[in-house]
């Protein structure tokens, strides 16, 4: 038959047998010890205690479809059995190990002969029910459904791994948990004193210390006590069983051969496997080099798989540990393919050696940003941007490629342009952590997303693009060297670098900022004053992203508060955006409002803010507005007499120059288009609305590094420009010749001047 009813006759027919039921004294101690009803049952409190669910429905006999899934010796079976001892319904055994679908198929025709002549429900206990696979497990599910049968299954795993999720929705899940101490403790004084089932017959004595032994290496396990307990009990005689009434004499030494070793919980294609090596991984992840050693002296212990130990370290290397120290991948490979050559046991040296390593490396989980990436692909299928398409098939016709700026032929090999889509743009995927090699790069990475930000089109020289294309062959391969306009980046930092340092703030200094370089300036504000409040005020929404996901990756600043200028163009008013401003002025009192580059913020803003900002008296905030002078930030002169041990010829040449480029009020750098934005000065529009305030005028200087294109002076004295066509009329053939000769000496240890002018506004 495919299945048994347990201990009990089930056909209606026929009565209790006449066999005796009771137990043979041959059967193992764990098996005479089963409880038989659940005032018997040890442990599981949370599902069979008194009043809980389980156990009303064993006691009413109202029991649906369960799964009892938990560690071995923990009462699965022993419920089943218990379910069977009281239940009236037909009761059907089956072991998923040695039963399959025919089995199963024969146990259903008994549960609908039950039903249909009978009356009688039947319940099917399916022990070890994950080892059925899932056409197996399938194969129920309509007996389930039509009541025809009342499923009972035990298993080890985890149920939701390893069971149907169709035979899971029909099923209640009670997970059994490792019986505690007091719990083994309690299970094995039954053993020793039920006279008819265990040892109640005799006095069994312990040594100090021997039970506790036994029953702390059981580790959880209720049949694994019971048989070290048989076992350190019947060889403490020399013949058994002894007469009644022996005492029995069990001593430390009998306890630790019972059981002579503490059992490793563990099951390499269970939840013991997986529970192991997370702990594994946790205790590496959290740098603790005790705990990862004995998690994974407990898996090579029980004879888990040096390569799958090795495998979730390699990826580990990367995940954890990534760039903060790029080594360590190496370091565990190394490991990996020295234990293929070694084998075990001298292997465990290299097991050890790649978990220390990686326990004791700095972490870094940055490589996860990938997967932020993976999101943004998934949701979003942008398109290539036209200057970062292959320009060899469509330049042409569609201008892929045309714009694109070639790294190599700039300083440091780098140049701040877009790379995402459009779509995209200002998305961060990678958070650069602070420790090991990674460490050592953020600065860097942080400050060219700030260039990033900064850098707007009309900064990046558009003129001969050209000779950024690199070629094999003809002029551009000759012109292959370090170009100036990474100029654009390392201009910006200077001029934020030598605003913020002339202003020094406080690190308790509260600002608004309107700045309209995506929050540029702003990062520094936010780093210099990092304990007070700030409130930013960007051009569009595109800009407010960016330094949103920027200020997201520097960890040393407070998230400031973001607007838009097209919410504050008039901040005392009553728009939805407007009150927050004002909340701000009026809680934070901001000791400074600054202006960055005056000229590209809206004039109207301009005025409204200086107005609701000078309203505040005690203390009086620094009103402040900058921009560069890019007209003699143009000038060719200032950057020359930089140039070390100048001749007497070579000073007065310089000197004749700078008069010159005064007179025509600019040098060849100059750009009249990207320097008339405003219809009216900045300075001017200041003045107007700030009538009841004194000005103060402040003129700073620095320096950024801006190497010449060789083909810079043959551009800027071309008579085909305005610059070179009135050089030509007031220098001479020598003259060029000779500033073209100290154009060359400047490249050796070029630094070109920016002058920045600055306006503060304070109370008459």
């Amino acid at each position: 038959m495919a299945g048994q009813p347990n201990d009990m006759q089930s056909h209606p027919l026929f009565g209790p047998s006449s066999v005796s039921a009771s137990r043979s004294s041959e059967e193992p101690l764990a098996s005479r010890m089963r409880p038989r009803t659940l005032d018997e049952f040890v442990g599981q409190e949370h599902i069979v205690g008194e009043g809980r669910l389980l156990r009303r429905a064993i006691q009413k006999d109202q029991l649906s479809s369960v799964i009892f899934a938990g560690p071995p010796g923990t009462g699965k079976t022993t419920l089943a059995r218990i379910i069977a001892n009281t239940t009236k319904s037909h009761f059907i055994t089956l072991n998923a190990v040695l039963s399959g679908v025919a089995d199963l198929r024969e146990a259903i025709e008994q549960a609908k002969t039950y039903r249909d002549m009978y009356a009688r429900k039947t319940i099917l206990f399916v022990d070890e029910v994950h080892r059925w696979n899932k056409s197996q497990q399938d194969a129920l599910l309509p007996w389930i459904e039509n009541g025809t049968a009342i499923l009972i299954g035990a298993t080890t795993e985890n149920p939701f791994f390893e069971v149907n999720r169709a035979l899971l929705s029909r099923s209640r899940v009670f997970v059994l948990k490792p019986l505690t101490r007091d719990d083994l403790f309690k299970v094995a004084h039954m053993a020793i004193e039920d006279k008819e089932r265990g040892y109640g017959k005799y006095t069994v004595a312990f040594e100090e210390g021997a039970l506790e032994h036994i029953v702390d290496t059981a580790d959880g396990d209720a049949r694994s006590l019971l048989n070290a307990l048989e076992l350190a009990i019947e060889t403490s005689t020399p013949t058994w069983p002894p007469p009644e009434g022996t005492t029995l004499r069990i001593s430390m030494d009998d306890a630790e051969e019972s059981i002579q070793r503490r059992a490793v919980l563990y099951d390499k294609d269970g939840d013991y496997h997986f529970d192991t090596i997370s702990a594994f991984i946790k205790s590496v992840r959290g740098s603790d080099p005790d705990a990862a050693l004995y998690w994974l002296a407990r898996m090579v212990y029980a004879g888990e798989d040096p390569d799958f130990i090795l495998r979730r370290l390699l990826i580990l290397a990367s995940e954890d540990i990534g760039l903060a120290d790029p080594n360590a991948i190496n370091v565990v490979a190394s490991c990996a393919q020295a234990f293929d050559r070694v084998g075990l046991p001298e292997g465990q040296f290299h097991l050890a050696e790649a978990t220390l390593y990686c326990a004791l490396a700095p972490k870094s989980n940055t490589t996860l940003g990938y997967f932020d990436a993976l999101q943004a692909v998934q949701t979003d299928q942008a398109e290539v941007p036209d200057h970062l398409k292959d320009a060899n098939r469509d330049k042409a016709a569609f201008g892929h490629g045309e714009g694109y700026l070639y790294p190599h032929a700039y300083r440091d090999h780098w140049v701040a342009q877009q790379y995402l889509p459009t779509s995209l743009a200002g998305r961060l995927f990678y958070f650069p952590g602070s420790l090991g090699f990674e460490g050592t790069r953020r600065a860097e990475v942080l400050r060219r997303r700030e260039a990033q930000l900064a850098v707007l089109p009309q900064d990046v020289e558009e003129e001969d693009r050209q000779s950024l294309v690199w070629s094999k062959q003809g002029e551009s391969r000759a012109r292959w060297r370090a170009r100036s306009e990474s100029s654009a980046t390392e201009r910006l930092l200077a001029i934020r670098v030598a605003v913020f340092d002339w202003l020094a703030p406080r690190a308790i200094d509260n600002m608004l900022i309107v700045d309209p370089r995506s929050g540029f300036y702003a990062v520094e504000a936010l780093r210099r004053t990092a304990e007070g409040k700030a409130f930013i005020v960007l051009g569009d929404e595109g800009a407010k992203l960016q330094l949103e996901n920027l200020s997201k990756s520097v960890q040393d600043i407070v998230r400031p508060e973001i607007a838009l200028y097209e919410d504050l163009s008039d901040p005392r008013g009553d728009t939805k955006a407007g009150r927050p401003l004002e909340a701000y002025i009026l809680e934070a009192k901001p000791d400074y409002l600054l202006l960055c580059e005056a000229e590209r913020i809206p004039p109207e803003l301009c005025a409204a803010l200086v107005g609701a900002v000078s309203q505040i008296k005690e203390p009086a905030p620094r009103i402040v507005a900058f921009d560069i002078d890019a007209a003699r930030s143009s000038m060719l002169s200032e950057a020359l007499s930089s140039i070390p041990s100048l001749s007497e010829n070579e000073r007065a040449l310089l000197g004749r120059l700078a008069e010159f480029e005064r007179g025509l009020g600019h040098g060849p750098t100059y750009s009249p288009a990207a320097s008339s934005r405003a219809s009216r000065r900045w300075e001017d529009v200041l003045e107007a609305s700030a009538s009841a305030l004194r000005i103060r005028t402040a003129e700073l200087c620095t320096a950024y590094p801006r190497p010449l294109d060789e083909k810079d002076p043959e551009r800027w004295l071309d008579p085909a420009n305005p610059y070179g066509a009135e050089f030509r009329t007031k220098f001479s053939e020598r003259e060029r010749n000779l500033l073209q000769s100290l154009m060359q000496r400047y490249n050796k240890a070029p630094s070109w001047p920016i002058f920045i002018t600055v306006l503060e506004l304070y109370p008459a």
